[in-house]
């Protein structure tokens, strides 16, 4: 039996990576030792007689899933779709076509006809696009299932049971199709054992539980997040209770919280992943590399993560010859490479999972919400690790060094802004809020040199769909700088008597009895970038 090991693509999170930019990445991965590329699109791809499915979302045509097969299997890399038939199809209900199908939040409505029409018109189309004949069906974090429209028609239902119903009817029209259907394991751990997912000690698998779990589907176990052995180990071995089928481990390259990637932290996780993996003999892994929130971090900055990780599974552990192997196949300068995860780190102590590029960038002057999670001195470390960017040698990839360069310039300029104006304001000092209007005017420039790289790197790697979103986040950023400006300019001025924003004490949120917590990855736009309701 053929053994896989493959990445998946997010392209539903705004970003649909060029066919070119797809090619090149499957030919990074071929190199370095992957035969699988899994292509993650929930919404964004052309679907037989359903014009509405990923309109104006930079869906991929049907001649362009062809021709990314085509080369895929050229290189002997085999290309699997994964989609979803039940839940994650949140931005197809903004069109009449749907409506009528959205049971509540993102997910479909099972035992309705058109739900079925529509998973057929799917089937079809991928029959027509691809060579494989496995599809990753997807259907997790459904929590809500059967709780909306379902539950007006047909009235209460046990969750586990609709989901075995509609699984049966997905896997028959797949079966028509000749495919083989791979899912997500989530949904049978949180709704047939009465647990949370990784709350392996809780799990209570008996074969009632087992006989629920159709037979001819093979779960995906996925986790990106523990760093011990212990924990994958007992969630491969409560895997392998549920199903008598190949158990999949699906880990993550964490590229999907801000704009920087993690090499550092996807090792943290992958690496005991990929021993367990070899040790429970999982002979079918991938490494996702989500978009959440936007898709604002190249794919490509993840390579170092996905070299290494491979390496892991192959037992290559020797770093020196990691890297050099790296350079080999590259060109690239491992280390170099690493530099890229800097935006996110405010200490050379931080080895955990935080965003500050993110919560920075967006957080407002006046109402800003994580300031008192900041570390001391932090500035100075944006500004040197924007040198170390800087200086960064890369044959392929100088783009995106360059564009987190820039990000670390304005991080800088912006770290203590907010700060410093509540502290002149509070005081009454005229002449430091002064200097704070010609501070912000320096970070509207650097921002502004941030977005222009920034774009330059999404069309390079990206179709233009989606960019709008960026548009209006950083435009509206720096709309909102030029409102901060104006308002202290009118106090200044006595055109203004207070602000009243400043005239509000802060509340401690990340420091408790003078200790500073870590702040994890606060990742939505929104929460970042406003305290009100967007």
């Amino acid at each position: 039996m053929k053994k896989r090991f493959g990445a998946m693509l997010d392209m539903s999170r705004n970003a649909v990576m060029t066919v070119e930019a797809v090619k090149k990445y499957a030919d990074y991965l071929k190199s370095f030792g992957y035969n699988c590329l899994l292509l993650y699109t929930e919404d964004t791809y052309e679907v037989n007689n359903e014009p509405f499915f990923g309109y104006r979302r930079g869906k991929y045509s049907k001649e362009e899933l062809k021709l990314l097969n085509e080369y895929c299997d050229s290189i002997d890399m085999e290309l699997i779709p994964c989609i979803q038939t039940l839940a994650h199809l949140n931005a197809i209900f903004r069109w009449k076509d749907y409506v009528d199908i959205n049971d509540i939040d993102d997910i479909l409505l099972v035992d309705d006809e058109r739900t079925y029409t529509l998973i057929e018109n799917i089937f079809s189309t991928l029959s027509e696009c691809f060579t494989t004949r496995y599809v990753h069906i997807g259907m997790d974090e459904a929590w809500h299932l059967g709780v909306g429209k379902y539950l007006e028609k047909h009235g209460h239902h046990a969750r586990f049971e609709i989901l075995s119903e509609h699984l049966n009817k997905v896997v028959n029209i797949a079966k028509k199709h000749g495919f083989t259907c791979i899912m997500w394991s989530d949904m049978f751990f949180n709704q047939a054992t009465g647990a949370g997912y990784y709350d392996y000690e809780k799990f209570k698998i008996d074969d009632h539980v087992k006989s629920l779990v159709n037979k001819d589907v093979e779960l995906v176990y996925w986790d990106y997040y523990h760093t011990e052995k212990t924990d994958y180990s007992a969630m491969v071995e409560a895997h392998k209770q549920l199903t008598d089928n190949p158990v999949w481990f699906a880990g993550g390259a964490w590229s999907w919280v801000g704009f920087a990637p993690h090499n550092e932290y996807s090792l943290k996780t992958m690496l005991p992943a990929m021993q367990i993996c070899k040790e429970k003999n999982i002979d079918n892994v991938f490494i996702t590399l989500w978009g959440d929130n936007g898709a604002e971090c190249s794919k490509f900055g993840l390579l170092p993560a996905l070299y290494r990780i491979k390496c892991e599974y192959d037992g290559i552990t020797d770093e020196q010859l990691v890297k050099s192997n790296f350079y080999k196949l590259t060109g690239e300068n491992y280390d170099d490479f690493f530099a890229l995860d800097l935006p996110d780190k405010l200490s050379d102590k931080c080895d955990y999972l935080s965003n500050p590029c993110k919560y920075i960038l967006y957080g407002d002057l006046f109402n800003e919400v994580f300031s008192d999670g900041y570390i001391e001195g932090g500035e100075k470390t944006f500004l040197k690790n924007a040198e170390i960017l800087k200086n960064a040698k890369s044959k392929n990839f100088n783009y995106l060094f360059k564009t987190l360069y820039k990000l670390c310039l304005a991080l800088y300029a912006k770290y203590t802004l907010g700060k410093d104006i509540r502290a002149a304001y509070k005081s009454g000092d005229k002449t430091q809020l002064t200097l704070c209007i010609k501070r912000i005017s320096d970070l509207k420039l650097k921002i502004n040199d941030f977005y222009k790289s920034f774009g330059k790197q999404w069309f390079k790697e990206n179709k233009p769909h989606g960019f709008d979103v960026q548009d209006i986040r950083i435009g509206g950023l720096i709309y909102r700088l030029d409102a901060c400006k104006r308002r202290l300019q009118n106090y200044i001025n006595g055109k203004i008597s207070d602000i009243p924003e400043l005239e509000e004490d802060l509340l401690p949120i990340y420091s408790k009895n003078g200790e500073k917590d870590n702040i994890g990855f606060i990742n939505g736009w929104s929460v970042n970038a406003t305290v009100n309701i967007i």
